[in-house]
This record gives C-alpha cells, sequence and structure tokens, in this order.
C-alpha cells in the first residue's frame, strides 16, 4: 500500500487530496495545526490514517514532519499556506516572516527531506501546491504571489533534477479554488465573479493526471491555462493597468 503525506489536510485542496487519495488505496499521513480536525477527517477516511499535529510555520513543526518524511513516503503533497489581507508596507515583519517560513521555508525543507529515501529506491512524487498568481505580480502590495513563484520555480528546477532519478515533482497552479483559505485570511471575495471559482476536487484530479504524465507545473481548467500564457507573454506593464485584486494597494492617504 503506498504511503501519502499530505500537508494542510483538514481543508480545501488538502482534504480534496486526502479524500482522492484514500479512495485510491492510500495509507495517508495527514499533516496540520488542528488535532481535533485532523481526527476527525482521519475518521472520514476510515480512521486509519497517522495524523501529526504540527504548525509548519515553526522549527518545531517542520522538523516533526521532515522526521516522519524520513521513514517510507511515497508521495509529498505541500499543501500547507497562507496569505495576508493587507500590503506589504501595512503588514509586519513577523507577519512577513510567519508567511515566508510556512509558504516557502516548509516546501523547500520537506521536500528535501522526503527526496533521499525516493532518489535511493528510484521512485516518489512530490506535489507542491503553488497558484496561477505565482505568474506575474497580480495582487499589488502582495507578497502572496511572490512567495508562489518561487514555489513553481523551485519546484520545476527540482523536477529536472531528479526526473531521471524515477523522482517526480510538480508545481500544483490553481485559480480561485472553493475553499476555507480567503475567508480565514478575511479576504472578501463576494464580487469574485462565479465563472473563476474551480472546486477543490476537480483541481485534485486534473493534478494527479498531470503527475502521472510527467508534467512538472500542472494549471487545472482551460480558462487559468489561457491567463497564465497571458501572464508569462505579456508585457510586465499591462499588469500595472488590468490587475484587480486590491487587498494590496495602497495610497498617500493610508500609509
Amino acid at each position: 500500500m503506498p504511503t501519502a503525506l499530505v500537508t494542510g489536510a483538514t481543508a480545501g485542496i488538502g482534504a480534496a487530496f486526502v479524500r482522492r487519495l484514500a479512495a485510491d488505496g492510500h495509507h495517508l499521513v495527514l499533516v496540520a495545526r488542528d488535532a481535533d480536525r485532523l481526527a476527525a477527517i482521519a475518521a472520514e477516511t476510515g480512521g486509519t490514517a497517522e495524523i501529526l499535529p504540527a504548525d509548519l510555520s515553526t522549527e518545531s513543526g517542520v522538523t516533526a514532519v521532515a522526521e516522519r518524511l524520513a521513514g517510507h513516503v511515497d508521495l509529498l503533497v505541500n499543501n500547507a499556506g497562507s496569505t495576508l489581507n493587507r500590503s506589504f508596507l501595512k503588514s509586519t515583519a513577523a507577519d512577513e516572516t510567519s508567511l515566508l517560513r510556512l509558504n516557502i521555508d516548509a516546501v523547500m525543507r520537506l521536500t528535501h527531506a522526503a527526496l533521499p529515501a525516493m532518489t535511493s529506491r528510484g521512485n516518489g512524487s512530490v506535489i507542491n501546491v503553488s497558484s496561477a498568481s505565482s505568474f506575474a505580480p497580480v495582487m499589488p502590495g502582495s507578497t502572496y504571489p511572490a512567495s508562489k513563484a518561487w514555489v513553481t520555480h523551485f519546484s520545476e528546477s527540482i523536477g529536472h533534477a531528479v526526473a531521471g532519478l524515477g523522482v517526480r515533482v510538480m508545481a500544483l497552479c490553481p485559480g480561485y479554488t472553493r475553499t476555507e483559505f480567503h475567508d480565514r485570511a478575511g479576504i472578501d471575495m463576494s464580487k469574485t465573479p462565479s465563472w473563476l471559482w474551480l472546486k477543490a476536487d476537480d483541481v485534485v484530479a486534473g493534478a494527479l493526471r498531470d503527475l502521472e504524465r510527467g508534467r512538472l507545473v500542472s494549471v487545472p481548467d482551460w480558462k487559468y491555462k489561457v491567463a497564465v500564457f497571458g501572464m508569462r507573454h505579456a508585457p510586465r506593464s499591462v499588469f500595472a493597468r488590468v490587475a484587480r485584486d486590491t487587498r494590496g494597494r495602497i495610497g498617500r492617504d493610508n500609509l
């Protein structure tokens, strides 16, 4: 029975991975901060999953999960991540550092912990959940896209490095997905058109399909594939005019 470790496993895309991987016959190791919610989702999948409560924005949390990854894990899904509902200039260095620890440092360290065993036996996979926003500065003043740009490029680079060793590393770059993500950050998404939203189960299905095909970057849904193509090839000056996510915009009146 293959083993999969999923971070951010209690909600959204992480929970969708848990449901799909359980249905596919994986033994699961579930990681999140809330032990009660971990126990609840473990019960939903038959009660056989390991639960590992850990805050991946802390040293102790990352260390605990890295130690588990030193054992046998066939698939690592780095899904845990966060954003901030304020611009860089209105944020604090402590909050920005916490975001970077979770979105970047934890992804790097857990990938680094998982790969030695995978490469030595010649099989295994890592999916790092990034974002379609990683391809351009589409949220003026927000550091979230910058953190996800690192995840996308890191995953693609390491994916190239280990491909000849039988191991796959892939960045998953979804657009707006129906999850708790924005609500937990206090971001009002009520004006976002309904046609832009994706379902978490569909995102996961597309990701696993693309992983099987050996893709290094997975962008679910045709509309986001078109958007990412535009972000990759349009002049950078365009984004200053068309970016609509204004949570990070500031003016002299609110400095």
